[in-house]
């Protein structure tokens, strides 16, 4: 599909940074932002953990009648009037991938978005980091982060990020990926849908799930041009000018809103969760919505 190329970042001749530059340039701004959009959310965010069998200590809690009293904890007793119980974290081992598509196709931002879709993506993918480290998950970046349980996690992958190489897979590998495990894509899904399937659909008989979450920009979404326009691919270099660009719309449009009905609905087939996200609105609209779909929840609140 041709990318509307009206804000596209040119990475040819020495004119302009290199991909992997600008996508350095922007990491320490998005890290800044993914903090502050992830204490803003977070309230609402609820891990995994839970007491149960383990060896690392969670809490202390009132004891309550009946409980065994050799679990209650008398060193922490004696502090005061109460009687308090010792907690474990219950262990398992439970890893959340994320994986964002940085690929040419993602530098686009029309006048009608804010930010880019490569900004908005590095902001969710590092704001998803921080609220899952903060839950109690262990996060990983396949190919380039193993799974981590620091809270420092989401530094350690914008570090590795802006080290990055500019020719960065489009789809992730799934290999690494055993025992409980979920899977979260960012990206623009602008290429074949099977490509993306054929790569991560071996998940499903592994008993994991994908999470898809869709970046784009309005511009993409309604096709505002009208009259002589300039159209180019900035993955290929490959140019389109068109003297009567509404004359496109319908058609475009309808390859469009197939190219995601096709996703949305592999994706619902294969049990996994499928949101749309435009740059114009708020990334906290999107945070919420990746929350609900890990908790099983679906938009009207009921459970999957």
């Amino acid at each position: 599909m041709i990318s509307i190329g009206e804000s596209i970042l040119r990475t040819t001749g020495n004119e302009a940074l290199s991909h992997a530059k600008h996508r350095a340039a922007l990491l320490p701004d998005c890290l800044v932002e993914a903090r502050r959009i992830a204490n803003t959310v977070t309230a609402g965010w609820h891990g995994r953990r839970r007491r149960g069998p383990g060896e690392n200590f969670w809490q202390f809690r009132p004891y309550v009648s009946g409980e065994s009293l050799a679990r209650i904890d008398w060193r922490r007793s004696a502090r005061d009037d109460h009687t308090y119980v010792r907690d474990m974290e219950w262990e398992a081992a439970h890893t959340v991938w994320l994986f964002a598509d940085l690929s040419s196709s993602m530098l686009f931002q029309s006048r009608l978005a804010p930010v880019s879709k490569e900004h908005r993506a590095l902001v969710l993918l590092l704001a998803l980091t921080e609220m899952l480290l903060r839950s109690g998950e262990r996060v990983g970046y396949p190919g380039l982060m193993e799974p981590v349980s620091s809270r420092n996690g989401a530094e350690t992958l914008a570090h590795m990020l802006a080290a990055a190489p500019d020719d960065l897979p489009k789809i992730p590998d799934t290999a690494m990926m055993r025992g409980p495990s979920e899977l979260i894509v960012i990206g623009d899904f602008l290429d074949r849908p099977e490509a993306l399937f054929d790569r991560i659909a071996p998940l499903s008989a592994r008993g994991l799930t994908a999470h898809l979450v869709e970046v784009a920009d309005p511009a993409e979404e309604s096709f505002p041009y009208t009259g002589r326009t300039a159209f180019s691919d900035p993955e290929t270099g490959q140019e389109l000018t068109i003297g009567r660009a509404e004359a496109l719309r319908e058609r475009y449009l309808e390859l469009y809103q197939g190219r995601r009905r096709a996703i949305s609905e592999r994706a619902v087939k294969s049990g996994w969760s499928f949101v749309t996200h435009h740059t114009d609105r708020p990334a906290s609209e999107a945070l919420t919505a990746v929350h609900m779909r890990l908790s099983g929840e679906t938009a009207a609140g009921g459970r999957r």
